[in-house]
């Protein structure tokens, strides 16, 4: 019996590989989903009594409250005014975070001296600067970009930091000897070496904006969906308030998968590099066995 050609067998078994892929990326998060609202059916079935306010909880009741808010336009300008406030704050935070880092990653006794300060800041917690920022920016927008951004800069800016510090001092060395200016160094070698530091601090500082952006919407603005969680609280729409959790925590999931997706570096397949005669001091020192070696 003549076998089955080689081609054709990898090809299934490629096929078969990219539907396992489908399933294990989305199958088993909608079955964990699923399991959710179900316990959560059954919690109000079975210890709720008919006719409590508490019924207004139940998933069948939310979802309907989701499909009328978003059918009607009424959620969504409550998530662009969200969506735009985490762009401009975590836009400020990385305006400030990253030359922030920079300077405590390359400069010691910028590190030492500004460093204790920063880290005794960062330790509170930006929803502490609320009296404050409603003071220093009254009502509105402002305020809410500001705790956004108190609260966002630090991981960009320890990530920047970090980066910087982890830098191989033989590449600047090489720079200098070089005769490159500060901009040239900047570009050529401190960029591409700590872009993957900046990349990872502007993802989680994306996750630490989102769990600010809801209590920071409950502070006398007329948009957002913090705002549309006390408004229905105060109309005792429990239901649409059950919808405004689940946007929250669905747009949240979609933002970190971005963020993932967009900000993490991609790995490139490394090439042997071609032999050549070492004759400078600097090609010395950067050849030597152990050197780290940066793509610029």
């Amino acid at each position: 019996m003549i076998g089955r050609p080689p081609a054709q067998d990898d090809r299934r078994d490629a096929r078969g590989r990219s539907a396992t892929g489908v399933l294990t990326a989305v199958g088993y998060p909608l079955l964990g989903a699923a399991l959710l609202v179900v316990l959560w059916w059954l919690a109000i079935k079975l210890f709720v009594e008919p006719g409590s306010f508490l019924s207004a909880f139940a998933p069948d009741r939310g979802a309907r409250a989701l499909v009328d808010l978003v059918g009607d336009g009424t959620l969504n300008r409550h998530v662009i005014a969200s969506l735009k406030r985490i762009l401009v704050g975590l836009g400020i935070a990385a305006v400030i975070g990253i030359p922030f880092g920079l300077a405590l990653g390359g400069l010691p006794v910028f590190s030492k001296t500004i460093g204790p300060v920063a880290s005794f800041v960062r330790m509170v917690s930006p929803l502490s600067w609320t009296p404050l920022a409603i003071i220093w920016f009254g009502v509105g927008d402002q305020p809410v970009y500001f705790l956004i951004a108190i609260g966002a800069v630090w991981p960009i800016a320890l990530s920047t930091s970090a980066g910087v510090a982890a830098l191989d001092p033989q590449w600047l060395m090489l720079g200098r000897s070089l005769r490159a200016s500060r901009v040239e160094l900047l570009r050529t070698i401190v960029w591409p070496g700590i872009r993957a530091d900046v990349l990872t601090g502007l993802r989680l500082a994306l996750t630490t904006a989102w769990i600010i952006l809801v209590p920071a919407e409950m502070l006398g603005v007329d948009s957002g969906l913090g705002y549309f969680i006390l408004d229905s609280r105060d109309r005792f729409a429990y239901s649409d308030l059950v919808a405004a959790i689940v946007v929250i925590g669905a747009l949240g999931f979609l933002l970190d998968r971005a963020a993932h997706y967009l900000l993490t570096p991609r790995r490139r397949t490394a090439r042997r590099p071609a032999r050549q005669r070492v004759t400078g001091p600097a090609e010395v020192a950067l050849a030597e066995p152990g050197a780290r070696e940066y793509r610029i």
